[in-house]
């Protein structure tokens, strides 16, 4: 079996790890989180010499003790319960850790060593710290001490999910600093695939390479896009995504990363023109701005703000189209500010079709009509209907493409959405709106909620789209297929489990009716 040796510093520690070639994605980034004893909610991020960040991945190039790559650690998903859980330190692990050094110390050698001495009195500061600091200055952090002492609900919508300011600009200011350093051919390969897991880069990596996409797809040139413009509008971007659990700015990223694909996948600038191209990543990214966590039903249910603007008709799509011009309309963040007024009124009609289509309402009428003229007649890219509703059907698929992607990066994201479902039913409830029975906690789970969406709605939008372009079947019909019998394999499960309880409860029922019958008779 071939191996291959790869060179690396971690903690400034030189280590060297030698992998197999059958070894998988996942053994790899074992091994390295071994080498850098982190833990399972740990990302680990590796780059060159160069400083280009690397695909952690059986294709990893071997290297040399002179060209090492340099491992880093990031936590993520920590207990907020616990002291500097915002910023990735679980304290009560390392204080287990030091214990079990101290007493395998004590039984080799009898005595404590200074530096583990040293190690144990800064481990206890640095949790002295965190428990009592108000303000963590020095990390550029802040402690949110109002948490637990207000009295309002945890139903009261008045609290913003807004961004903060201040973390907003910690974001830009990496992504700026990042913005100098070349993404890798790798990273930029990897980028085109629909197994993308964006669960390994965070917002300011992701902000690099949204930017890649428009560098790599000749944007730049073509619509004398200026590149501090497109930073610049970037940013404004992120800003106006909110700290929901699904309709955030990772899940923009997803959806413009699949678009991103599906445009090499299909080879679209064979049959559509720079401009709609354009205007399906343009959408993509935009597609959700200012999601306020709560749908469409809820804003007509409730008579928010956005139904009454709106009339009850796509209110958050509307609003989302609303703030992505908005944000155009600021000088020095408007990428379409060179275009010819004629190009710049196709991007606008082009883009507010793209978004307003997202409306799960209206998908039964999308694809009935996408359809017919599939089976009735030949697509016509030259056709000016096919080819808007064919931008639409794209922006669709990308929209509703998680089940698509490996179990491992799509699973976390149905949990987001259930959770965001569960937090609008849960103040539905209190409202005393209607309840969509999908949304509701105490009857949906994992397994039902995805049963039914993937055969009514995922597979039959993605299976039309394959019946036109058939190199998708590998890379998108077939995981959705596959991702139907997971969740069927599931629910029986999980119904077979329920039966046995139930049967449980039914034996133990009627031997407590015997036990009375005897303790009666006697």
């Amino acid at each position: 079996m071939a191996t291959k040796v790869v060179y690396f510093i971690v903690d400034g520690n030189y280590e060297q790890a030698e992998f197999r070639s059958d070894d998988s994605r996942d053994d790899l980034k074992e091994t390295f989180r071994a080498a850098a004893e982190a833990g399972p909610e740990d990302i680990l991020k590796l780059y060159n010499k160069k400083g280009n960040l690397l695909n952690i991945s059986p294709k990893l190039m071997e290297n040399t003790p002179d060209t090492r790559y340099t491992l880093e650690v990031v936590a993520t998903q920590c207990n907020e319960s616990q002291p500097g859980s915002q910023i990735g330190v679980d304290i009560s692990m390392i204080e287990s850790r030091l214990g079990q050094l101290e007493t395998r110390v004590y039984v080799d050698n009898g005595e404590l060593p200074v530096m583990v001495k040293d190690l144990k009195l800064k481990v206890e500061q640095f949790k002295e710290k965190l428990e009592s600091v108000d303000h963590l200055s020095w990390l550029g952090l802040t402690k949110d001490i109002s948490c637990g002492t207000s009295l309002k609900p945890f139903w009261d919508k008045t609290q913003s999910n807004r961004k903060t300011e201040q973390h907003s600009k910690l974001v830009f200011d990496k992504f700026k600093k990042m913005s100098c350093v070349q993404v890798t051919d790798e990273v930029r390969e990897y980028l085109r695939k629909p197994t993308f897991d964006n669960w390994q880069w965070d917002d300011s990596e992701m902000l690099i390479l949204l930017r890649q996409m428009y560098i790599d797809l000749d944007f730049l040139s073509k619509f004398n896009i200026e590149m501090p413009v497109l930073h610049q509008w970037l940013y404004e971007v992120y800003k106006n995504y909110n700290n929901v659990p699904f309709h955030n700015f990772k899940h923009c990223f997803m959806v413009t990363q699949m678009m991103y694909g599906l445009t090499w996948l299909i080879d679209t600038p064979s049959l559509l023109d720079d401009l709609d191209i354009l205007i399906l990543i343009t959408s993509a990214i935009c597609h959700d701005l200012d999601h306020p966590g709560y749908n469409n039903a809820y804003q007509v249910n409730a008579k928010t703000e956005l139904a009454l603007r709106y009339n009850d008709i796509s209110p958050l799509e509307n609003h989302h189209c609303s703030v992505a011009f908005e944000i155009l309309e600021k000088h020095h963040c408007n990428i379409f500010r060179n275009l010819p007024k004629e190009q710049y009124r196709k991007v606008r009609e082009g883009m507010i079709r793209c978004i307003l289509g997202t409306d799960m309402a209206k998908h039964n009428e999308i694809l009935s009509s996408f359809s017919a003229i599939n089976h009735t007649s030949k697509f016509d890219f030259q056709n000016k209907e096919h080819k808007s509703l064919f931008l639409i059907i794209l922006i669709k698929v990308a929209d509703i493409s998680n089940e698509c992607r490996p179990m491992d990066v799509a699973e976390p994201w149905l949990e987001c959405l259930l959770q965001e479902f569960f937090n609008q039913s849960d103040v539905e409830k209190l409202e005393g709106l209607p309840v969509a029975p999908f949304m509701d906690r105490e009857k949906v789970n994992k397994s039902s909620s995805q049963i039914g969406f993937i055969k009514y709605a995922l597979l039959p939008l993605f299976e039309s789209l394959g019946e036109l372009f058939p190199v998708i079947e590998a890379d998108i019909i077939q995981p959705v297929r596959a991702a139907l019998d997971y969740y069927t394999n599931m629910h029986k499960a999980l119904e077979e489990e329920k039966k046995k309880r139930e049967s449980v409860g039914d034996m133990s029922k009627q031997n407590g009716i015997k036990q009375s019958s005897q303790i009666s008779a006697t």
